[in-house]
């Protein structure tokens, strides 16, 4: 599946763009400047809500990046934080028109054999947070980092 330029300029709108460089960073309730893997991990957090009145299946395609705090890790060493911030560049590149099969087969610990496709799924089928993510998308659409029990994950709505 390729990333075109006019596809990704509507994700960034619909998405709410992308932090703008030199912005200055987020601070934390004590004050202090929030850093690079505190502010991933609150954006993965953040709770989402799927569309009302939605279709019963969409098609998705994810990638998956693992963390060594996993129940089950599957081989990953890398920290929570790290793996938030490796799903982020992920998604960064996907906004900045790279191919999806190319980065989901840098970025993700999903394996190579689907490139990441899910195919199509119900909500039933998925992680509550998960689901809940990709049932916001509309088609089309990438979403932000989301964390599951599995891993950060960001996931892309193709119909």
């Amino acid at each position: 599946m390729r990333f075109a330029r006019v596809w990704v300029s509507l994700l960034v709108s619909a998405c709410g763009g992308v932090t703008p460089t030199g912005a200055p960073p987020a601070k934390t309730s004590g004050g202090e400047a929030e850093s690079p893997e505190q502010a991933c991990l609150a954006e993965a957090a953040a709770a989402r809500s799927p569309r009302a009145g939605g279709p019963e299946k969409i098609t998705l395609s994810h990638i998956l990046v693992r963390h060594r705090d996993l129940k089950r890790p599957e081989g990953a060493t890398r920290s929570r934080g790290q793996a938030c911030l490796k799903a982020r560049e992920a998604r960064e590149r996907l906004l900045a028109g790279g191919e999806w099969d190319e980065v989901a087969k840098k970025y993700s610990d999903a394996g190579d054999a689907t490139g990441g496709k899910l195919g199509s799924v119900s909500k039933g089928e998925l992680d509550e947070t998960f689901a809940n993510a990709a049932f916001a998308l509309d088609a089309g659409e990438l979403s932000h980092v989301v964390e599951t029990p599995r891993g950060f994950h960001v996931i892309a709505r193709t119909e």
